[in-house]
């Protein structure tokens, strides 16, 4: 009988043991994750991780809005898990995530975004063309208003002109609404934000905002493109970017989890209904009885 009461205990305490184990192994449905994010791409990335707690309850995200330099610095020095980025890394970039992160950089692409200019809404101007741009930002006159230093917005914009931020001229108002709000008392210059800003078709702030600016087309090489779906898609719009995730985590655990749904079908209808381009397109099937 004691040997049997023995047995017994035995393999209890290693049930024990191994039920603790377990609970200690990393997984994709269960646990905390903060994401870094600029502040250009809150509300997608906010979207996607309720969408991803209410698919797996036992999760838990912390959107965490850091200037897009910053946040792949803290990924370097293993102080976050999981960025969200816009602009492409240089080369030496690339090999310091590499060398530091030890894996291979394999950005994980997830929804087509843009750089938009917008003016008060009573403003004479209807477009802007490339040069006026490029113009604009070598002028001391600072027309163009960014959300800061090391933003996203900044960041893009230089890269598609070909320049390094710091050599451009432009002034600042912290924060994408902030511009959106303020807009008004600046009547000769032009705001320059995300379009995620404001791309939530329905929601009631967003709206708001979209109502007190209008967005300029950009005129390039004698065509117009707009923001709209029809020029991300084709990445006709000039100042076009693609949203992908960066990681350093080399399990398939929560980051990872993430990533992946982000990546599926319910993720990218959760990107649309934010107003932005899916990156990867699904074709609908519709069967007929």
């Amino acid at each position: 009988m004691k040997n049997k009461l023995l047995l017994l205990s035995l393999m209890l305490m290693i049930l024990s043991c191994n039920k603790k184990k377990d609970e200690n192994i990393p997984t994709y449905h269960k646990g905390n994750l903060t994401i870094l994010t600029d502040e250009s791409f809150k509300s997608i990335t906010e979207a996607l991780t309720e969408g991803y707690m209410i698919s797996y309850p036992e999760t838990h995200f912390k959107v965490e809005t850091k200037k897009e330099d910053l946040g792949f610095l803290d990924l370097l020095n293993n102080k976050a898990k999981l960025i969200v980025m816009s602009r492409t890394l240089s080369p030496q970039e690339i090999k310091a995530y590499e060398e530091k992160v030890d894996l291979k950089y394999l950005p994980a692409r997830f929804a087509a975004d843009a750089v938009v200019f917008v003016v008060p809404k009573n403003s004479p101007k209807t477009k802007i063309t490339m040069q006026d741009i490029k113009n604009g930002l070598n002028s001391e006159e600072k027309n163009f208003i960014f959300d800061g230093t090391n933003s996203s917005n900044l960041n893009f914009v230089a890269e598609k002109l070909k320049k390094q931020p710091r050599d451009l001229k432009f002034s600042i108002i912290s924060g994408n609404q902030n511009i959106i709000e303020q807009l008004d008392k600046y009547p000769e210059k032009i705001g320059v934000i995300g379009l995620n800003t404001f791309s939530r078709p329905y929601d009631k702030t967003s709206e708001k905002l979209r109502e007190m600016v209008k967005i300029l087309p950009v005129e390039n090489e004698g065509k117009e493109y707009y923001p709209d779906s029809q020029g991300l898609r084709g990445m006709k719009y000039p100042f076009t970017r693609v949203l992908y995730f960066l990681t350093s985590e080399g399990n398939f655990s929560i980051a990872n989890g993430f990533i992946r749904y982000s990546c599926t079908q319910l993720g990218q209808m959760i990107v649309q209904k934010e107003g932005l381009q899916p990156y990867n397109l699904y074709k609908r099937e519709v069967q007929m009885r």
